[in-house]
């Protein structure tokens, strides 16, 4: 399968919502994205450093406003330097032990999002970067039109709520909060 990782989130959401074959003969329809981009910024007072992905993942149940989004935290490119790059793999994300980030929650705003317009909604969930769960509430821009959905966001991450540390060292190059950019562009299947 191309993206096995899209298959986990669809049955973790299937089952998430509450949705089995044997309770509807009808199946859920459900927005998902393969293809979502997420972009990382630390500006800090020395450095910026940037990087960002096209892999995250992710499914919105527009009937129950259910979502669930996943990202591989090695799919960041883009680093000031290989090395740089590095660091961020083995010391600060540490990839090797937490492999994937996630976003799952449900959207508090009663909107129809098969309608047609924009929607200005507050996603309301657990993040889990580094393996560390923190309730947040993170405001989307999401536009429909003819079936598909975009969604828009912006928002800060401080290090220190996900137990992920700056050596003194480099204290100066590395912002005590990521600003976390995301677009994802939807389409409805069933």
């Amino acid at each position: 399968m191309k993206y096995p990782g899209l298959l986990y989130l669809t049955l973790f959401f299937l089952t998430f919502s509450g949705f089995t074959s044997a309770q509807s003969e009808n199946k859920p329809k459900v927005f998902s994205t393969t293809q979502g981009q997420v972009q990382i910024k630390s500006d800090a007072p020395l450095e910026l450093i940037e990087a960002s992905s096209i892999e995250l993942r992710g499914v919105i149940d527009p009937l129950n406003r259910n979502f669930s989004f996943s990202i591989k935290n090695r799919s960041f490119k883009g680093f000031n330097s290989p090395l740089q790059q590095e660091h961020f793999y083995e010391n600060y994300i540490e990839a090797a032990k937490y492999p994937v980030s996630t976003f799952k929650g449900k959207i508090i705003e009663q909107t129809d999002l098969l309608d047609d317009g924009i929607h200005n909604v507050r996603a309301k969930g657990i993040l889990n970067i580094h393996g560390v769960d923190q309730e947040r509430i993170i405001r989307v821009n999401i536009t429909v039109k003819g079936g598909a959905l975009t969604a828009e966001t912006s928002f800060v991450v401080p290090l220190s709520d996900h137990n992920i540390m700056i050596p003194k060292i480099v204290y100066q190059k590395i912002a005590e909060e990521i600003q976390l950019t995301v677009k994802a562009n939807f389409t409805l299947s069933d």
